[in-house]
């Protein structure tokens, strides 16, 4: 029996939903590029559940759909209240409080399509108020609700600031979220795949997901780089302190990518926004220090940006608390999680891979009194 760790480059399923080829990622046969310069958010959710782009009598009723779902039950904003607000990282929170909506949900145990599908309509609509109204109630603020009338990725930033945005800002998490929904079969999907495949609910699934994307080496990652630039404080300390990182064998995030060799396509939408933010935010430091970091990695390692290392800077420019990074990227990331949940129930086989024993073998067991 042969192995591969971390299974890198084991095709373990099939599937219609994005793909990484030759450096290109698509969605359902469309390129990032494309969406992510021309499409909305609901366009993309839709497209990952549907395999197709809606019209636009589809689309207007997709995000009344969406808004007329995000409200939360409040018992989700009670426990919530009920943290230690001081020590609870948000990606714990939103663990818990996804698991916790399962239990308001009379559907949530229903498995035919019909039923799946308007729970991922729900999950999808109330990730966003789950997040803006964790991040509020930390503050000491009351949560505010949803506007029925308003893009996603709007609300959100309503819900998350009190204030209508600018068109800028919109643009700018519209962009994120398209440019994160999915990533062919990463560790938080496989998760959520593995999880069920043993026919479990859909809220398990996103739970599962969840908990493997609270981790550094995935959707933790942008919230690390942040942590970085922080510490590096000015452009001109940036490259001293990366050689400091680089001779001491410390890992620089935001740079290189598992399945990505030339890079990823994704970062360079993010590094245009950051650039365009952070000037307008008279805050250019953090825009121009990432610039001299990749472009030293680049040339010592071989290692462009990835997606990550530019939306550090974008979340900072729009104000957004550092820790609040990867509940976002999870925002995004439902809709990808939701359509291989989907897709794994339409195709279902228990995923249930084996393992090569490196162990002692052929032990004798000895009484306990003469050990």
């Amino acid at each position: 029996m042969s192995t591969t760790k971390g299974l890198e480059g084991v095709i373990a399923t099939e599937s219609s939903i994005s793909s990484i080829i030759d450096d290109q990622l698509t969605y359902v046969g469309y390129k990032i590029d494309d969406l992510a310069e021309n499409s909305s958010f609901e366009e993309v959710v839709f497209l990952l559940w549907n395999k197709r782009l809606p019209n636009e009598q589809e689309l207007s009723d997709f995000r009344s759909e969406l808004a007329s779902n995000m409200e939360i039950p409040k018992a989700v904003i009670d426990h919530f209240q009920s943290y230690d607000l001081k020590s609870v990282h948000p990606m714990a929170a939103l663990r818990t409080a996804v698991s916790l909506l399962g239990l308001f949900d009379s559907e949530a145990d229903e498995m035919n399509p019909e039923a799946n599908l308007r729970k991922a309509i729900r999950l999808q609509a109330k990730i966003a108020t789950v997040v803006t109204a964790f991040s509020r109630i930390r503050d000491g603020k009351e949560p505010i609700s949803p506007k029925k009338d308003v893009s996603y990725a709007t609300n959100f930033l309503y819900m998350l600031n009190g204030d209508m945005p600018k068109d800028i800002e919109v643009e700018a998490i519209n962009k994120a979220l398209v440019l994160h929904a999915d990533h062919e079969l990463n560790a938080s999907t496989f998760t959520s795949r593995v999880c069920v495949a043993t026919l479990s609910d859909v809220y398990s699934g996103i739970t599962a997901a969840i908990g493997a994307l609270k981790g550094p080496l995935h959707g933790g990652a942008n919230e690390r780089v942040m942590k970085m630039l922080t510490e590096i404080g000015e452009v001109d300390n940036a490259i001293p302190y990366i050689q400091e990182k680089l001779a001491n064998k410390d890992k620089i995030m935001g740079m290189g990518h598992r399945v990505y060799r030339k890079g990823d396509p994704r970062a360079k939408h993010l590094k245009k926004m950051s650039k365009e933010l952070t000037n307008i935010t008279g805050q250019s430091k953090w825009y121009e220090m990432s610039v001299a970091i990749e472009d030293y990695i680049k040339a010592e390692k071989g290692l462009p940006a990835n997606v990550d290392f530019y939306s550090a800077s974008v979340y900072h420019s729009l104000g957004i608390k550092h820790d609040l990074f990867t509940p976002i990227f999870a925002m995004s990331r439902f809709s990808g999680w939701l359509a291989h949940i989907l897709e794994q129930y339409d195709n279902n086989r228990l995923i249930r891979p084996r393992a090569e024993y490196v162990g002692p073998k052929d032990q004798v067991y000895v009484p306990v009194e003469q050990r």
